[in-house]
């Protein structure tokens, strides 16, 4: 169990280290990779050596923000930083082990396995903390830091509609936009475009879905069949958690979706009626009070059938 440390603390421990390898999570979304490539443009301002350690899980859609940060054959880690990263069974693919010294994350159910944690779970995107250090470092943040900030703090918002979004988050994108991220850009490649095998990957998908509890619990099944006949590769399934709450009048939504070896994985949406991150802890997951996620090992008839129970029972507690 490490020690749980506020932003001045942070910043002085980061001041006083060097050779950072910064990690980002398993089936890495925007803002683990947006806020993890702003850090290591960060340290390097600061003079400090830093990369991204490899993660082969990160796919098209985010690969360009951490392009020529990765680190070099034969580095020899003095830092290894975790980014958005709440637990050890998130770590990512290839991991080699040794001593997390620093973690940077918004989730409150972090288990604070690093020696040092920042975890500010009243963030609505990592990337919101990871500004707030550069400010406390004397950083300057420029438009490549901007960029992947933006990248950071608009993927975890749903582009500033999930309901996590906050005062706090507007003007924090404010201030990357001030400092010249391409949000217009961004914003067209992150959320207007898509290819033509994610458009009919969504049509099953919707074609799929089923309510419950009249309505106010949606969810969306995606199967290993409907991956095939689509033809749609893991660069097409980018947020299709957030597919199964556009639903008039859902409340709590759930995408299912079906692994190679036999289990699903589950997200879950939520707003205040239902807390996410205490129905995934059920399953020994977790996460966000409005956005959770967990494992089961099992096909996904019988996922749906627990997890809709699960949300049910903490609805009417």
């Amino acid at each position: 169990m490490g020690e749980r440390v506020d932003l001045s603390r942070f910043a002085q421990l980061v001041r006083e280290r060097d050779g950072f390898l910064i990690m980002t999570h398993c089936r890495p979304d925007g803002d683990t990779v947006g806020s993890a490539a702003a850090l290591c443009l960060i340290l390097r301002a600061m003079g400090k050596s830093a990369y991204m350690m490899a993660n082969p899980e990160i796919t098209d859609r985010y690969a360009a923000y951490a392009e020529g940060l990765f680190a070099p054959e034969g580095f020899e880690a003095g830092t290894i930083t975790a980014v958005d990263l709440a637990a050890e069974t998130m770590f990512p693919q290839g991991f080699a082990g040794g001593e997390v010294e620093l973690c940077v994350d918004h989730h409150g159910s972090n288990t604070i396995y690093a020696k040092y944690a920042l975890v500010m779970p009243e963030k609505a995107a990592c990337g919101e903390i990871v500004l707030e250090l550069a400010r406390e470092l004397g950083v300057r943040i420029d438009k490549d830091i901007a960029d992947r900030l933006y990248v950071a703090v608009s993927t975890d918002t749903g582009c500033f509609m999930y309901r996590n979004t906050t005062a706090g988050t507007h003007r924090a994108a404010a201030e990357l936009i001030d400092a010249g991220a391409d949000f217009g850009g961004l914003n067209v490649k992150l959320f207007r475009k898509v290819s033509a095998a994610r458009l009919r990957l969504e049509g099953l998908i919707y074609g799929s879905m089923k309510s419950y509890y009249d309505g106010r619990i949606t969810v969306a099944t995606v199967t290993l069949d409907m991956m095939r006949s689509s033809g749609a590769q893991e660069r097409d399934c980018d947020d299709l958690a957030s597919l199964a709450g556009r639903v008039q009048g859902s409340v709590c939504s759930a995408t299912i979706r079906e692994n190679e070896n036999g289990g699903c994985r589950i997200s879950l949406r939520s707003g205040f009626d239902v807390n996410s991150s205490d129905v995934c802890a059920r399953f020994g997951g977790g996460g966000h009070p409005m956005a959770a996620g967990c494992a089961m090992d099992c096909p996904p008839d019988i996922a749906r059938e627990r997890l809709v129970a699960a949300i049910i029972e903490e609805w009417k507690k």
